[in-house]
């Protein structure tokens, strides 16, 4: 196994593990180079596989009820971490006050805590002390930095000379980042570099050394950060193919992001992922989820870049369902689609290996 670059981790998610609002655990338990992940704490999957729960797959990351459980679970085994991680994701990047307890559990045992949310555990002097006492750190990753040390938008991605593909969505929840990584790998095991750009807190936490973190991100430098982020992968790497995650959607009401991804990443082409399932976007009964026709036209007009392929988000479907929906949409979009998560990117990576020079 390849070696992670903080260590073991226990992943806080309590409530929300295989819901929308679990996304970010969801992510690191399929993969993180950031951490190995040696547990997940909610007490409705108490004693299951994450893997298992997720994607009917099991991958050997148990489920635990609470902390103190974990922890005797855990140090019988020796495979007590250094890190609890939130796995929350919920709408306004809100924490739960019933998390800070095990937060404080945590910091006691001289555990470093991260988090992805907008409610920065750094701003709580409760927590800072302890964290201080204990001799561990708190690291909020949405925390943004200083503005002196972000960048504005220079136009040096013209100079960007390899593929670039954007992983766009028709909705936020929807798992876009989960295809942007399933292709970078799938790239890397045709033997072509590839590099991911993370947008988002989830990415970083799961190892993507070029990220920002688009939606905390000053409005006036969100453009430049995407931008940095793809220029200094290719200097850095010299990629045959970068990889950018999408955020949200053009038209989702409270997520509208894309936008900055199609100006300042400009992509050569975008995969767009959807979910045929929905009819309203996430979050927001009533309103009516765009149609695929729709969207396309929206992303193609604004950016005068074609969309590729569309990648199939399979929630709400039984899996005799998927390929024939995959057929639908392609009779009804004119453009192939793929169910990566269920069935592998192979076939997507032969059509995109095409566009690489």
């Amino acid at each position: 196994m390849k070696e992670s670059i903080d260590g073991k981790a226990l992943v806080y998610c309590e409530g929300a593990f295989n819901t929308p609002n679990g996304k970010t655990a969801h992510g690191l338990t399929r993969f993180t180079e950031r951490y190995e992940v040696v547990g997940v704490l909610d007490a409705k999957y108490e004693g299951k596989d994450a893997g298992e729960v997720l994607d009917g797959k099991p991958n050997g990351i148990p489920i635990f009820k609470d902390f103190d459980t974990a922890v005797e679970a855990l140090s019988q085994k020796k495979e007590l971490p250094k890190y609890l991680v939130i796995g929350l994701a919920p709408d306004g990047g809100r924490l739960p006050m019933v998390a800070k307890d095990t937060i404080k559990k945590a910091l006691k045992m001289g555990w470093n805590v991260d988090s992805g949310l907008h409610d920065f555990l750094t701003n709580d002097p409760v927590l800072t002390q302890l964290a201080a006492e204990n001799n561990c750190r708190i690291r909020d990753v949405r925390k943004t930095p200083d503005r002196d040390q972000l960048h504005f938008f220079t136009g040096d991605i013209e100079k960007v000379d390899c593929l670039k593909l954007a992983v766009l969505g028709t909705d936020s929840a929807l798992g876009k980042r989960t295809t942007a990584w399933l292709l970078v790998h799938g790239f890397r095991n045709a033997g072509l570099k590839a590099e991911m750009i993370g947008t988002g807190q989830t990415a970083w936490m799961q190892g993507a050394k070029y990220s920002m973190v688009m939606d905390s991100c000053i409005n006036d430098f969100v453009s430049g950060e995407i931008e940095h982020a793809v220029v200094s992968a290719y200097r850095n790497e010299n990629p045959d193919v970068i990889v950018i995650e999408g955020q949200g959607s053009l038209m989702n009401p409270a997520y509208p992001g894309g936008f900055e991804i199609l100006a300042a990443g400009r992509p050569d082409y975008v995969v767009l992922q959807h979910a045929p399932k929905r009819l309203e976007y996430d979050g927001f009964p009533g309103y009516r989820l765009h149609s695929l026709a729709e969207q396309i036209n929206a992303i193609e007009t604004i950016s005068g870049k074609k969309v590729i392929a569309i990648t199939v988000n399979h929630e709400n479907m039984e899996e005799d369902e998927i390929l024939e929906t995959c057929k639908q949409i392609t009779l009804e979009t004119k453009l192939p689609a793929f169910d990566v998560l269920k069935y592998g990117a192979e076939g997507l990576i032969d059509l995109l290996k095409e566009k690489i020079e």
